[in-house]
């Protein structure tokens, strides 16, 4: 295989293990406001993150480095042209993550009220912003004949690119809440699995429509129509999980579900990395925007070294972290 189209697709497997990691992260956050009846409730959400959180987030360190490293042209095109929605993103995790660490620092009720706020806008930033910026990355924005985007702020605010921060934004709520029940025990088990049900019917309604634009602005690539409808099946198999209690078979689902719906909008993009809205001679290409034959051989090995060791990593982690949370535990540990 061409070595461009590999890292293509290297690229898009970090991406998709960004968004289905950090995804639940987001949606975690996010619940606090609907799920948080009162501070240990809202101490018990936070823990059943607490050990992983900053682990999921260096995937999109890693996918922004190796797109950096196998797509420099791609790289610079994203990085100049989406500077606004990429700035809001990482201060969104640097606030994120700056609250997890100082909210328990002081007992009063006013100061962990401000960190929570910043929690939750610190999750729902990201997870409408990254939808938003890959739709208009699949759709195509306009680029001039250097590959530099001309477009404003406000033209990635079209109506595709919003459904599909939309869309991004219900699928990790879903799935944090699932997470939620699937971490927690009790009351507060319950009140996530009800949770789950009501915003996975809009989930799925959003989700439906966005993939099927999708599919009709791509009608002459099989894969999108496949991809689309393996994620659309998937979304609906989770729902049901969840109806019947079963939080870790609904979690694994939500997770299918969006690495299916992120690897469709990679065959969608394909061979592009991004399409030019106003002219296709102007668009990046993985032909026109990789590195040298030398650099992706290198990266190669490399991957082929680091990236096992990386899973592993992973999965000792969750497996060490596997326990529910309780209620118990917090008020426990208080004492």
């Amino acid at each position: 295989m061409d070595l461009g189209i590999l890292w293509f697709w290297i690229v898009a497997f970090f991406f998709v293990g960004y968004f289905v990691l950090d995804g639940f992260d987001f949606g975690v956050g996010m619940s606090l406001p609907f799920l948080g009846k009162d501070d240990t409730d809202r101490r018990v959400i936070i823990n059943t993150i607490g050990p992983v959180w900053d682990l999921n987030e260096t995937w999109v360190i890693v996918a922004g480095a190796a797109l950096f490293a196998a797509f420099p042209e791609w790289y610079a095109t994203l990085f100049s042209g989406f500077y606004l929605p990429l700035l809001l993103i990482l201060l969104a995790l640097i606030i994120r993550g700056v609250s997890f660490e100082y909210r328990h620092q002081r007992p009063e009720a006013s100061w962990k009220k401000r960190f929570d706020t910043m929690i939750i806008v610190g999750s729902a930033i990201p997870a409408l912003l990254w939808g938003v910026a890959f739709a208009n990355i699949v759709q195509g924005v306009p680029l001039d004949a250097d590959h530099n985007y001309i477009g404003g702020f406000f033209a990635l605010l079209n109506p595709y690119a919003l459904l599909g921060g939309v869309t991004t934004l219900l699928l990790f709520f879903t799935h944090g809440v699932i997470f939620v029940s699937l971490k927690t025990d009790g009351e507060l088990r319950e009140r996530a699995r009800k949770l789950a049900a009501r915003s996975g019917i809009a989930t799925i309604l959003v989700a439906a429509t966005f993939l099927g634009w999708t599919v009709l602005a791509h009608p002459e690539k099989s894969g999108v129509v496949i991809g689309a409808a393996a994620a659309a099946v998937l979304l609906i198999l989770a729902y049901i999980a969840n109806a019947l209690g079963k939080e870790g078979r609904a979690f694994a689902l939500m997770a299918a579900t969006i690495a299916a719906a992120v690897l469709t909008l990679f065959v969608a993009l394909f061979p592009a990395v991004m399409p030019a809205s106003n002219d296709p001679a102007n668009s990046l290409t993985i032909a026109n925007a990789s590195s040298t034959q030398y650099t992706l051989e290198v990266m190669s090995w490399v991957a082929v070294i680091a990236l096992p060791l990386i899973l592993l990593y992973q999965g000792w982690t969750y497996w060490v972290f596997r326990k529910r949370v309780s209620r118990s535990h917090i008020e426990t540990a208080a004492h």
